[in-house]
């Protein structure tokens, strides 16, 4: 571990930020030490892929024995920008340990999760029972064309089991895999109902408010109990683990006394079915608006949609209902955006058991499941270049890692566990097969 935690700091330091505008030998930085550590570990075959309009991704792999499966080990070395530093309790790019946790910018999210891929192989002096190939990404934040790319080279990404490394556990010290992504879609609306402002005093009243059809639109996306009221999207039971509701409420910094919306079990509500969240509006400012009535507005809707239900059929639905809406009898523009794939992991085969044995030795706890109200879009990309494979998807986050916002921080036990849980596994997997 204190090797491990020395190559975590190390890669924390480096701004390895793959958005436009940040400085690209960074990135390049992070890419080379993580391919020379590979090599350190035992990797023979260690290489960059570098497509267009993206960051360098690293490759390798370790032949597999005569008759052992191969196993795919997915992290990514890219980062969030830290956003306004003077928010973070310590430098986002100074690893600082404190408490047993380790902070800064990509600690968690997921640098942690690509030392954990170094600690397995060096557990084994690089010569697993498993045949493994290696892919480290280098813009997934961003996005980027590498998205795509598998389906299309399939043989660079052949395996049995794919570890897709960049989750979490639903609370420290609770072994989890996720199970189930949500798919995603982007949805526009807009109205315009005059040429121009007019004033409020004189037509306000008669005059049709384009603010107004437009929030009592969006108003019947959900109903009172803030569930979703959008006819054609899917919600099922969630039978995985779960947030209590002061759990949630805390790991989310709700104000006190705040509700969460909706009804029925919290992991049902962010993993098993819809959401429709309102991510931009266009419209006056409060503090410039002046005594007008508004004649356009727009919104910009996110919708997240059931693991297994097509993110387009989805989006079809919300853009469905908003244009049947026709609030006071005004026709609203409505239009979708882009859209990514959920994706629902198989629980019944080999790797599966495997890695759910292989965590409860390292976390010494029952492992569970649980899914993702996000979307990660290589996961899917991997799947359809391995039809035939099994897709884990684990890592060292927990819920109150700070991925994405300030202070984020791995705790050095779930990343400790993460790698036995890892290199577990491969002895595990590798047995199914004799």
């Amino acid at each position: 571990m204190p090797e491990l935690t020395e190559k975590l700091e190390h890669l924390v330091a480096i701004p390895s930020i793959a958005f436009p505008g940040y400085p690209e030998d960074r990135v390049r930085e992070a890419c080379d030490y993580i391919a020379a550590q590979l090599r350190e570990a035992g990797v023979p075959e260690v290489r960059t892929l570098d497509l267009p309009d993206t960051a360098p991704i690293v490759v390798g792999e370790i032949p597999a024995p005569e008759g052992a499966p191969t196993v795919l080990l997915y992290a990514h070395y890219d980062v969030q920008p830290s956003g306004d530093e003077t928010s973070w309790d310590t430098p986002p790019f100074t690893p600082t340990t404190v408490d047993g946790a380790v902070y800064g910018r990509g600690a968690a999210d997921c640098k942690a999760n690509v030392v954990a891929h170094l600690g397995a192989l060096k557990a084994f002096d690089g010569r697993p029972p498993v045949g493994v190939k290696i892919v480290i990404e280098g813009q997934e934040e961003y996005g980027s064309a590498f998205d795509d790319y598998p389906p299309e080279n399939p043989e660079l990404f052949r395996a049995d089991a794919i570890l897709v490394c960049d989750t979490g556990n639903i609370r420290a010290g609770t072994p989890t895999l996720t199970t189930a992504l949500r798919g995603v879609a982007d949805v526009f609306v807009e109205v315009r109902t005059l040429k121009a402002p007019v004033h409020s005093g004189q037509f306000g009243g008669a005059a049709p408010d384009a603010l107004l059809a437009l929030t009592r639109a969006l108003s019947t996306l959900h109903d009172e109990d803030g569930n979703v009221a959008v006819e054609g999207l899917r919600r099922d039971a969630w039978e995985g683990a779960n947030y209590t509701d002061e759990e949630f409420a805390e790991i989310t910094g709700m104000e006190p006394g705040m509700p969460l919306i909706g009804s029925g079990p919290v992991g049902e509500r962010l993993w098993y079915g819809p959401a429709v969240t309102v991510i931009g509006l266009d419209a006056p400012p409060v503090d410039t608006a002046a005594s007008a009535v508004v004649p356009y507005a727009r919104a910009y809707l996110n919708v997240r949609v059931h693991p297994e239900q097509d993110a387009a059929e989805g989006q079809r639905a919300v853009v469905e209902h908003l244009r049947k809406a026709r609030p006071f009898g005004i026709d609203l523009k409505v239009t979708g955006g882009d859209t990514g794939s959920g994706f629902a992991a198989r629980t019944d085969g080999p790797a599966y058991a495997a890695m759910s044995r292989a965590m409860e030795t390292a976390w010494g706890e029952e492992t569970v499941d649980m899914a993702m109200g996000g979307s990660i879009p290589l996961t899917t990309s991997l799947a359809r270049a391995n039809p035939g494979a099994e897709v884990l998807m684990l890592g060292a986050e927990d819920g109150k890692c700070g991925l994405h916002g300030f202070n984020e921080r791995v705790l050095l036990s779930e990343l400790e566990n993460t790698a036995l849980a890892e290199a577990e596994f491969l002895r595990l997997f590798a047995e199914t097969r004799r």
